[in-house]
């Protein structure tokens, strides 16, 4: 086994993380606002992981919010090819009469009339047109029920464990729910999977059936320059509801607030969020491809020794002056046989925060090692009856 100090100190000097002889003493943080909301969750954008929550797994109405599913399903088939921008939708009476006789929102389409599919998602994101969403559900699975039969795949397979959908743009229903967990994860997805699609989400009005522009609902985008998504929700059942993403020196935060009490206060505290999470909460880069933390020796392989390491990057997202506390204490195999692959298993490594295992890594050969030669397989193979 490596000597855990030596491996720790060359791990993190790699991966710029300062290390230290002794876990030092971790830094007291504030504790988060207090915000008035039925619930609300901060995740990091790299790490996956929730910097802060109240109620972040609490069932909850996503109103609007649901639109952002309808748009990362959109923006999946166009990435499968399945969708084009220039596609047209026929609008349904459905579709037409979402809204018409209310004070929902909508993209105000006419019926019978075909809608660029790049013009619907605008209208989705940007105008949050009930009708808009319609459209693009019957569009790509027949109908609503159809669709939200997709939604709820979708939601699967990204890990929102606790949602269920039953229409495409949000109205009450007592099953079409979600958390805020489930809507940062949500967000992040979107972000990651279709970076060039999220750009709308950015976009501030947009001009479609009325003479006049609609601007995006989404107030921080014209408050906060850093912010650039996502969502807005809002039913009398549900209250004043934001998913809120922002980008600050390299580090990405998703906010989601449920339930707030007005629609300026929804802004107010998913700011108040964002600034805590960016000025209290940093992002460290751990292991990764292009840094060796380590070495096993080969037997029987073309190659003596093989790197290990992970073969991306590890990221942890902690307390502000916790990298200070960390360490990590490795555990490799004493020797590894060739063939081996790039991507084999050869030990793991426990990290720790202020003395507390907080994640184990596996760690796994970086290269391949193809097999010796018939002399090099036989010599080393005496050496391992004899216990070298």
């Amino acid at each position: 086994m490596i000597h855990p100090y030596r491996f720790a100190r060359s791990l993190l000097l790699a991966a710029s993380v300062v290390a230290v002889s002794a876990p030092a003493q971790a830094i007291t943080i504030p504790e988060a606002p207090s915000i008035d909301a039925k619930s609300y969750a901060v995740l990091d954008f790299d790490s996956g992981e929730l910097l802060v929550g109240n109620n972040p797994d609490a069932r909850v109405e996503p109103a609007s919010i649901t639109k952002v599913l309808s748009t990362y399903i959109a923006f999946d088939e166009i990435k499968k090819g399945r969708l084009k921008l220039d596609d047209t939708a026929l609008i349904s009476e459905k579709s037409w009469r979402q809204g018409k006789d209310s004070s929902e929102s909508r993209m105000f389409l006419t019926l019978g009339s075909r809608v660029k599919i790049e013009d619907i998602l605008r209208g989705i994101i940007i105008a949050s047109g009930n009708d808009a969403s319609i459209a693009l559900a019957e569009h790509l699975a027949g109908s609503e029920d159809a669709f939200a039969d997709l939604m709820n795949e979708y939601a699967k397979r990204l890990g929102m464990a606790n949602s269920h959908f039953v229409d495409a743009s949000g109205l009450p229903h007592p099953e079409h729910y979600t958390t805020a967990r489930d809507l940062a994860i949500l967000g992040r997805a979107l972000i990651r999977d279709f970076p060039d699609g999220y750009k709308i989400y950015s976009e501030k009005s947009f001009k479609y059936g009325i003479d006049r522009p609609q601007e995006n609902r989404n107030g921080l985008l014209f408050k906060d320059p850093t912010v650039d998504g996502i969502k807005t929700g809002h039913t009398m059942a549900a209250g004043y509801c934001l998913l809120s993403s922002a980008s600050r020196d390299g580090r990405r935060l998703i906010s989601a607030v449920m339930g707030a009490p007005t629609w300026a206060y929804r802004e107010q505290a998913s700011l108040e969020l964002l600034n805590y999470g960016f000025r209290f909460w940093e992002t460290a880069s751990l292991f990764g491809p292009a840094a060796a933390v380590g070495s096993i020796k080969v037997y029987k392989g073309e190659a003596a020794e093989v790197q290990v390491g992970t073969l991306e990057p590890v990221k942890m997202t902690l307390q502000r002056g916790a990298k200070e506390t960390m360490a990590v204490v490795p555990e490799l195999d004493a020797r590894a046989i060739a063939p081996i692959a790039a991507g084999t298993v050869l030990g793991k490594a426990t990290i720790t925060v202020d003395g507390k295992p907080v994640r184990t890594v596996e760690l796994v050969a970086l290269r391949e090692v193809k097999s010796g030669g018939f002399w090099r397989r036989l010599i080393d193979q005496i050496k391992l009856w004899l216990g070298f």
